[in-house]
C-alpha cells in the first residue's frame, strides 16, 4: 500500500499539483497581461509584444515554483497600479501627492529600497552576534530583505512609467546606465538570496550577502549624488532596441548570482578559519578588509574634481574598517552560526550554475543585438573582451566542478577571485576602459 502511494505521488502530474489558489494567481498575471497589452500596446513594437506575451507565463510558473514571489508580484503590482494611479497622467504630481511624495515615486521607492537594505544587513548581523533572540533579529532582517526587494521593484516600475510620462520618444526600461543597473543587480541578488534562505532553510548567510547588497546601495546613493542620476535621460540611439530588454536583465542575473556565490565563499572560508590564531593564515579576513576599503580609495577624486576622499568615502572606509575588525575579532562565533560546508558548497554550486546558464544567454543575445546595430557579431570591445574572460572563468570553475569533483578551500577562493574579475567586467571597464559599451560613465 505505501508502494503504491508512493508511485501515485511520484507521477503525479504537474497541473494535477495545483490548488485553487495557484490558478487564481495564473488568472490574475493574465488578466494583467492583457490589460497591458490592451493598455500600452501602441506604444510597442511586435517585439515588445512577443516579451510581454512571454513573460505571463514565466510569472506564473514562478509563482507556483516559488509561492513567496507569488506573494512579492502581487503586492508590488498592486503598490505600482496605486502610483500609476495617483499620477493621472502628470508627472508634477510627484511633488504634490503625499503617497508619491514620500513612497512610490520611483526615487522615493528607491531611497527606501536603500534604507531598507541597510537595515536588512544591520539586522543579519546583530542576529550573527547575538547571545539571545539571534533567530528573532535573521528574521526581521529577512522581512526587511523583502520589503527592500519589492520596493526596488516598485521603483523600477514606476520609473519605467514615468520615462513615458516625460515623452513617448523618452520612455524605456530601466535598465540603461549604472543608476538604473544596480538597482536591477540589488533586487536581484537579494531575490535569489532569499530564495535559497528559504530552500535551505537557514538565514546565517544573509548576513554575508547583505554585505555586497549594501556596498551597491552605497555606491548607488553616491552616484546619485554625484552625477544626478536618478534623472530619467533619453536613450542614446544604440539602445533604442528590444534587444535591451532580454540581453540587460539575463546579463545581471549573472552577475548577481556570482556575486551571491563569491559572498558564500567567503562565508566557506570564514568557517574554514574559524580556528586559525596565525594571522598570515587569515588571508580571507583581510581580503574583505582591502574589498571594504578600497572602494573609497578609487572613488576618492570622482565626480567632484578635487584629489582626497570625500567625507562620503571617509565614512564608508571607517564603516569597512568596523565591519573587517567585528569579524575578525567574531570569527569563532560566526562560524559556528554558518551552516554546514555541505550547504555552503552546495549553494556556491547552484548560484554559479544559475548564474553561468543566463550569463551565457546575455552573451548570445549581445552578439545579435551588436550584429543589428553594428553589423558584426563580436568586436572585441573591452566589455566583450571582459564579458568573455568572465564566462571563461566560470565555465572552467563548473567544468573542474563536474568533471574533478572540486570543491573545498580551492573552489572558494576560485568564486572570491571571481567577483573582483566580474567586478572590472561590470565597473571598471567603464571606469578605466572606453569603447563601444560606455554608456555609464563614472
Amino acid at each position: 500500500m505505501n508502494t503504491a502511494t508512493t508511485t501515485l505521488t511520484l507521477n503525479e502530474g504537474f497541473f494535477a499539483r495545483r490548488n485553487w489558489l495557484d490558478w487564481l494567481f495564473a488568472a490574475v498575471v493574465l488578466a494583467g497581461g492583457l490589460f497591458g497589452l490592451q493598455r500600452y500596446g501602441a506604444f510597442m513594437d511586435v517585439y515588445e509584444k512577443g516579451i510581454l506575451l512571454g513573460a505571463v507565463p514565466a510569472a506564473i510558473w514562478l509563482g507556483w515554483f516559488w509561492r513567496s514571489a507569488r506573494t512579492l508580484m502581487l503586492a508590488v503590482a498592486a503598490a505600482s497600479l496605486l502610483a500609476v494611479t495617483a499620477y493621472q497622467g502628470n508627472l508634477a504630481r510627484a511633488e504634490s501627492v503625499f503617497w508619491l511624495k514620500y513612497f512610490l515615486s520611483s526615487q522615493s521607492a528607491i531611497l527606501w529600497m536603500s534604507v531598507l537594505f541597510f537595515m536588512s544587513t544591520v539586522f543579519y548581523w546583530l542576529g550573527m552576534f547575538a547571545r539571545t533572540q539571534a533567530s528573532a533579529m535573521e528574521r526581521i532582517g529577512s522581512g526587511v530583505a523583502w520589503a527592500a526587494v519589492g520596493m526596488a521593484l516598485v521603483g523600477s516600475l514606476v520609473r519605467w512609467y514615468e520615462s513615458y510620462l516625460l515623452g513617448a520618444d523618452i520612455g524605456h526600461i530601466p535598465v540603461s546606465n549604472l543608476y538604473e543597473v544596480f538597482v536591477l543587480f540589488c533586487w536581484l541578488t537579494a531575490a535569489f538570496y532569499l530564495y535559497f534562505e528559504q530552500h535551505y532553510e537557514t538565514r546565517a548567510l544573509g548576513a554575508f550577502v547583505m554585505l555586497v547588497v549594501s556596498a551597491a546601495v552605497g555606491f548607488l546613493l553616491w552616484y546619485t549624488v554625484v552625477r544626478e542620476a536618478h534623472e530619467i535621460q533619453p536613450l542614446v540611439p544604440a539602445l533604442q532596441s528590444w534587444w535591451m530588454k532580454l540581453h540587460v536583465p539575463a546579463n545581471f542575473i549573472g552577475y548577481g548570482t556570482f556575486a551571491l556565490a563569491a559572498m558564500v565563499a567567503f562565508a566557506y572560508l570564514i568557517k574554514l578559519h574559524a580556528s586559525e590564531t596565525r594571522w598570515w593564515k587569515l588571508a580571507p579576513l583581510w581580503l574583505l578588509g582591502v574589498v571594504l576599503c578600497l572602494e573609497p580609495l578609487v572613488f576618492r577624486s570622482s565626480g567632484g574634481g578635487q584629489g582626497g576622499m570625500s567625507d562620503y568615502w571617509a565614512v564608508y572606509f571607517g564603516i569597512g574598517a568596523l565591519i573587517t575588525a567585528a569579524i575578525i575579532a567574531m570569527r569563532g562565533r560566526i562560524a559556528a552560526r554558518l551552516p554546514s560546508f555541505e550547504v555552503l558548497d552546495d549553494v556556491m554550486y547552484k548560484a554559479i550554475a544559475v548564474g553561468f546558464a543566463f550569463f551565457t544567454i546575455a552573451t548570445v543575445l549581445g552578439a545579435l543585438w551588436a550584429a543589428e546595430a553594428w553589423g558584426g557579431y563580436w568586436s572585441w570591445d573591452p566589455k566583450e573582451t571582459w564579458a568573455l574572460i568572465v564566462w571563461l572563468n566560470y565555465a572552467a570553475w563548473l567544468h573542474m566542478r563536474l568533471m574533478k569533483g572540486l570543491r573545498g578551500a580551492v573552489s572558494a577562493w576560485w568564486a572570491l577571485v571571481g567577483l573582483a574579475v566580474t567586478t572590472f567586467a561590470f565597473l571598471g571597464v567603464n571606469m578605466f576602459l572606453s569603447g563601444l559599451h560606455s554608456y555609464g560613465t563614472l
